[in-house]
């Protein structure tokens, strides 16, 4: 749409697509990504405390998605802030992954009471961009002016991409509700990808658009029943393949082709599910070995405990272990020397006080181990200012 100014804005069409998707050469794509969410749902169901399985990947899936737009905190650094907020040598940008978790979790909880919703959306929004980077540029309200996507400086005639203008993204907003909410024959996870990229289409904020946008793939996901937990998070699949994620999306708004995004996004599902059930796998297996090594060790029932703090929380402090086990500091400094000693924990300052462990066996099983990748395009503001996307 050729607007006064003299550039070009891309308005979508509303969902779902016409012509309609053709979910036949999908078929094969979409069963092996429905069994392996499946699988990823079931092997939840062993866990012996799956909730500790959740608060570390939404974690990772907080960082990952962080990174992609620019931050250099790793899930190292945000575990330690966690547990040692005046820890020493913090990247100053994990306060962004804090909010991240925090704006997750809080629209996992608001999904009990409100449908997906744009109220919603702007809520986990508010919740994203409150007090960190980004802050001053209307956390929870949708732009009321042009944004565009391109380097740092770009003008907008040069842009990568324009999106809708606010008066027509108000109009694709309203859409995306309403299409989110309806009854529906297609299959949930066509729907699912079909949104997420109507939504990074839209980008209706000046900010954080690339972070709601992929959590509104997992709540999404949630609403629809197809995971009873919030296990699946694609930032991991669409940092490797960064390139192509952006060229399929160009080619959904130049082309219409719906079929070659979503292919590529059933593929990320299909790899991420798999990916996610052997890791729940493998903690099952840790922490029956574990366990045993503690109860040959005759540790005791606090060394159990810890064992299972650990799970959540694999980088502690003896005054955390204190705290979220109510013991005296005493008895959690015995605690962690022994399980120190058996080899489960390792101290990492190398000083006798003020001492971080960190549960290194555990960790191993979620640490990235890819070189970073270049920071993803910038979203350029009418006002000249950069933000990322």
């Amino acid at each position: 749409m050729l607007q006064p100014q003299g550039y070009q804005a891309f308005v979508p069409e509303p969902l779902p697509p016409l012509p309609p998707v053709e979910i036949e050469p999908l078929s094969g794509i979409l069963s092996r990504a429905d069994q392996a969410l499946g699988r990823l749902d079931g092997v939840s169901l062993i866990l012996p405390n799956p909730d500790f399985f959740v608060a570390l990947y939404v974690r990772r899936e907080a960082v990952l998605s962080s990174q992609i737009e620019g931050t250099q905190s790793t899930l190292e650094d945000l575990l330690t802030f966690e547990a040692d907020p005046k820890a020493s040598r913090v990247p100053y940008d994990v306060q962004e992954v804090v909010r991240y978790v925090r704006a997750m979790n809080y629209g996992l909880g608001r999904l009990e009471t409100l449908p997906l919703s744009l109220r919603l959306i702007r809520e986990i929004h508010a919740e994203l961009l409150r007090g960190v980077r980004g802050g001053t540029r209307q956390p929870g309200e949708f732009r009321k002016n042009q944004n565009w996507i391109g380097p740092p400086n770009t003008p907008i005639a040069q842009a990568t991409f324009v999106p809708p203008p606010p008066n027509e993204m108000n109009e694709a907003l309203n859409n995306l509700e309403q299409f989110l909410n309806a009854e529906s024959d297609l299959p949930a996870l066509i729907l699912c990808g079909l949104a997420h990229a109507q939504f990074e289409t839209i980008h209706p904020f000046l900010d954080g658009n690339g972070r709601i946008g992929r959590l509104l793939i997992t709540f999404l996901l949630v609403r629809k029943a197809v995971l009873s937990r919030p296990l699946l998070y694609l930032s991991h699949y669409l940092k490797r393949h960064r390139d192509e994620y952006y060229a399929r999306l160009m080619r959904v708004r130049d082309a219409g082709d719906w079929e070659g995004w979503l292919t590529f996004f059933l593929g990320g599902v299909a790899e991420t599910a798999e990916e996610a059930t052997r890791t729940a796998r493998a903690i099952v297996n840790l922490r029956e070995r574990h366990r045993a090594s503690l109860q040959q060790n005759r540790v005791g029932a606090n060394g159990l405990r810890l064992l299972d703090l650990l799970f959540q929380s694999p980088i502690v402090t003896v005054n955390f272990v204190t705290r979220h086990l109510d013991v005296a500091f005493v008895t959690a400094n015995n605690l962690v020397d022994k399980l120190e000693a058996i080899g489960l924990l390792e101290e990492t300052t190398g000083g006798r006080r003020n001492r971080r462990f960190r549960y290194a066996p555990y960790l191993a099983l979620f640490e990235e181990k890819e070189d970073e990748l270049p920071v993803g395009p910038v979203q350029t503001t009418a006002s000249g200012q950069g933000a990322a996307s």
